[in-house]
């Protein structure tokens, strides 16, 4: 039967953020306690599907990936020997299987979801999807001129969002107060590329 907690028995990682909160889940979990388990799950499988299509994977096989590496994680859990270091041992393993799984098919050339779902649509006429083909050709364009770092930077932080710079930070070693100003100039870098694309409309 699962451990219930009332409000007067909150769990141990109730208030901590950031590596604090994912290692005392952990420990938790490693005891058996399932709750800590969904809080991981629901807390980082948003940063490891990103990291997944990062990789070049579509939605349903970076949704495989992410899979793959939870019961990779549970499996080994009594192993992990730096548990707040969570996060870069699940960004690290999310990427290894990621190239593993990987064909030159999955790769997408048109604008990601992720983006897209971000934009209005107002498809329709044949003129307006050429318009949009032509926007997003344009985009990647740019987008694949920026460096591996702020690529991946602007993937995580499109959709983690503001929430989960904490996350972000840990995932790829930057301090948490650089992701803001880094995540600004690799924006600028890329609007003036796409300028250079023809146009950033």
């Amino acid at each position: 039967m699962d451990e219930l907690h009332t409000a007067d028995d909150r769990p141990p990682w109730d208030g901590l953020e950031g590596t604090e909160r994912h290692a005392m889940c952990v420990a938790a979990a490693r005891e058996g306690n399932r709750h800590a388990l969904d809080v991981l799950v629901t807390e980082l499988t948003p940063l490891l599907w990103h990291v997944a299509r990062g990789q070049g994977l579509d939605r349903a096989a970076a949704e495989d990936v992410v899979q793959t590496v939870w019961l990779a994680f549970l499996k080994n859990i009594e192993n992990i020997n730096e548990p707040k270091a969570l996060v870069g041992y699940l960004v690290v393993t999310t990427r290894r299987e990621a190239r593993r799984t990987w064909t030159p098919n999955k790769r997408e050339t048109h604008l990601s979801d992720e983006f897209a779902e971000q934009l209005e649509s107002d498809t329709g006429l044949p003129e307006d999807v050429t318009l949009m083909d032509d926007r997003d050709r344009r985009l990647w364009l740019a987008f694949g001129r920026l460096t591996t770092r702020c690529q991946e930077l602007l993937r995580l932080t499109v959709l983690a969002g503001r929430a989960e710079y904490r996350a972000v930070a840990e995932a790829l070693a930057m301090p948490h107060g650089s992701i803001g100003p880094t995540r600004g100039r690799c924006l600028t870098l890329l609007r003036n590329y796409l300028e250079t694309e023809g146009g950033s409309r």
